[in-house]
């Protein structure tokens, strides 16, 4: 049986198999940089890959500075070196020694003509943009169930507003990620959501791909939902940001996009509710100032109420009247049995027939003056009456005229008001008719 070893003999065996192996050393290596760190000491460290596979790789200080060119994401580059294995961590690796630039990377030039292609089509035009939702009840969200994304996500609405937030779990990188996110954008705008968030926490470029594709891209320009993409990181920009309706920085980001502030709502609400209020006091109290106007002026209806408090206070001064002759007929009765008792009879009947002619003398007077009254406050109610119905339009329509007026019932005085082309209604006495302005003519 072999001896027991330790992990970092293990390490340090495979080490030296690799550090033995002229096939691994000093050799040139082709790929595209990606990931690139630029370390504070100078070291550089990035990935090198191709189509099918890829490899962490040491940029040391001392052959960074003897590069004739600066390093940078997407690159295309010969890479001279060994590959090594890092004990402490039993990590493999490529030691890099020195560097030549040999093109743009076969990805990046990839994604640049998908690009082009997807911008040819229309894809990433503002036209085509919608708004999203002020005030929705749902939102769906399309994102891995254990990514840092759903919770920031979850924490925003929380705070903000109430809406019921809609998850479907999708594969956000590696293989079948693409597919993964269609059918997810795909599943919510069969369920109804009123938004989609389309996105993920931060990562590499290759942790990112999966937005890069072609099928993405797709399905979300084809969702009946508005979308806001959230890709990774402030500087992270993918497809998938260009095609959405709405790019946000980070999920976070996205959310607040989403969702209004439910507290600064409530507050304009309360600011449009007072401004409305005052406006429509302000109205009402034109209106009831104006009414008032025109009342006193030609309404039927006031003359009347005048006419009728008139009749009231000559009513009034009726019956103050007749108390006041009853009075003095009680009065002089009383008179009148105290002098029929000390007089003659004869004596008596002419006295009483004297204040009977001169009661006849008051009652007369007072029914004249009464119907003197009545008959000025009548003609006040009839020409009143006329009056209105002499400024009244409907009444000049039943005399075989007709008036115009705008789209909005203005009524249209000069020809300076239309012009060519203008909607106008005519109004006659039985109906109106609506008609288009061919010609206009000054005097």
């Amino acid at each position: 049986m072999s001896a027991v070893i330790s992990v970092s003999e293990l390490n340090e065996r495979a080490k030296a198999v690799i550090s033995a192996d002229a096939s691994l050393n000093d050799v040139w290596v082709s790929g595209e940089i990606s990931n690139l760190t630029k370390q504070s000491s100078g070291h550089y460290y990035f990935t090198l890959k191709d189509t099918k596979s890829e490899i962490r790789c040491t940029l040391f200080r001392g052959a960074r500075n003897s590069l004739q060119f600066e390093p940078s994401e997407s690159m295309k580059v010969a890479a001279f070196g060994s590959v090594d294995l890092y004990v402490v961590r039993g990590s493999y690796q490529f030691n890099v020694a020195t560097m030549r630039r040999s093109g743009v990377g076969d990805l990046y030039l990839a994604l640049e003509e998908l690009k082009k292609k997807l911008k040819a089509e229309g894809l990433f035009d503002e036209e085509r943009k919608r708004a999203i939702p002020k005030y929705p009840m749902t939102v769906g969200v399309v994102t891995s169930p254990t990514g840092a994304a759903i919770h920031d996500i979850i924490k925003v609405a929380g705070k903000r507003f109430p809406a019921n937030i809609l998850l479907a779990p999708v594969l956000v990188q590696g293989d079948g990620a693409a597919a993964s996110i269609c059918k997810g954008i795909e599943l919510l705008n069969n369920y109804g959501a009123d938004v989609l968030i389309v996105g993920r926490g931060g990562g590499s470029a290759e942790d990112l791909w999966a937005f890069n594709e072609e099928a993405v891209a797709r399905a979300i320009s084809s969702s009946k939902i508005p979308v806001i993409s959230a890709v990774g990181h402030e500087t992270d920009f993918t497809v998938a940001d260009l095609v959405a309706d709405v790019r946000a920085a980070t999920p976070s980001a996205a959310a607040e996009i989403a969702l209004p502030d439910i507290s600064s709502e409530m507050r304009n609400i309360g600011n449009v509710m007072m401004r409305a209020s005052g406006s429509l006091m302000y109205c009402i109290s034109v209106m009831q100032n104006d009414f008032r106007i025109l009342d006193s002026k030609l309404s039927p209806r006031r003359a009347k109420e005048k006419v009728d408090a008139e009749l009231r206070n000559v009513n009034d001064m009726s019956k103050r009247s007749s108390f006041a002759l009853r009075s003095v007929i009680g009065s002089k009765t009383g008179s009148f049995v105290t002098a029929d008792a000390k007089l003659s009879p004869r004596r008596a009947k002419s006295i009483v027939d004297q204040y009977v002619l001169a009661l006849d003398d008051i009652s007369s007077s007072a029914d004249a003056s009464l119907l003197r009254l009545m008959s000025g406050k009548m003609k006040d109610t009839i020409s009143a009456e006329q009056r209105m119905n002499a400024i009244d339009p409907m009444k000049v329509l039943e005399r075989g005229y007709s008036f115009v007026t705008d789209d909005k019932g203005k009524a249209l005085t000069s020809v300076s008001q239309i012009s060519r082309g203008s909607d106008v209604e005519i109004r006659m006495k039985d109906g109106s008719a609506k008609a288009k302005v061919n010609e206009v003519k000054g005097k």
